[in-house]
């Protein structure tokens, strides 16, 4: 007989199972992406009500089953709180989310996706900080820890600003990622990049960030 398990993760999706139940979709430190359900977890006095919503982060008590976990106890150190008084930046966070989602895989080592993970919801809360900025930060760091990223676009003319923020994302530790501001002109280019980057390299279309976009406008 299996023992409940405890693992330290982030809520990336959650969705409604029958009447009281939920579907979670956990990016966990050491099982990659699990899914896992909770029953009665819709009960108003569940203890597992909000432990289950978006962005929650602590550490999560599974029971493995056949094809899927149950959770059946959470201790959350976080909810992002800061994300869902405003409904910009929570958007900007379930882009993250729906990104993690995308490159993640059950039994990967996702340690550094959920540290990305992590530190990008912190910064997002931070008032010095534009959201899209963290948005560019994210999407590059993130292509580095899948293996994708392709360096500086040799064919883009970029100011050497540019260039040198491109790699300091792509080579700084993510604890010191979000540690820095940029110019408009750099703020921009990056634009460019990353946009440049997600159609090539994700092959489906991200809802949250088209929410983002009409945000923008």
């Amino acid at each position: 007989m299996q023992d409940t398990v405890k693992e330290t993760a982030i809520v990336l999706g959650s969705f409604p199972v029958g009447e009281y139940d939920r579907r979670v979709i956990l990016l966990t430190k050491n099982r990659g992406k699990v899914t896992a359900f909770a029953k009665g977890a819709r009960r108003q006095n569940s203890q597992l009500l909000a432990a289950t919503d978006l962005f929650a982060f602590g550490e999560f008590f599974l029971y493995p089953g056949r094809n899927s976990y149950t959770l059946t106890g959470a201790k959350i150190q976080t909810y992002f709180e800061e994300l869902r008084k405003e409904f910009k930046k929570a958007y900007y966070g379930m882009f993250f989310l729906e990104l993690c989602d995308y490159y993640s895989r059950e039994n990967n080592d996702e340690k550094e996706l959920l540290r990305l993970l992590y530190q990008s919801l912190r910064a997002l809360q931070l008032p010095s900080l534009p959201p899209g900025l963290v948005q560019y930060i994210f999407e590059i760091r993130a292509l580095v820890i899948h293996g994708e990223y392709p360096g500086i676009p040799a064919k883009m003319q970029l100011l050497e600003s540019t260039k040198y923020t491109l790699e300091y994302i792509a080579a700084t530790p993510i604890e010191k990622l979000y540690t820095f501001n940029v110019s408009e002109e750099v703020f921009w280019e990056l634009k460019k990049v990353t946009g440049d980057f997600r159609k090539k390299y994700i092959d489906r279309k991200i809802k949250s960030l088209e929410m983002i976009s009409l945000l923008e406008e």
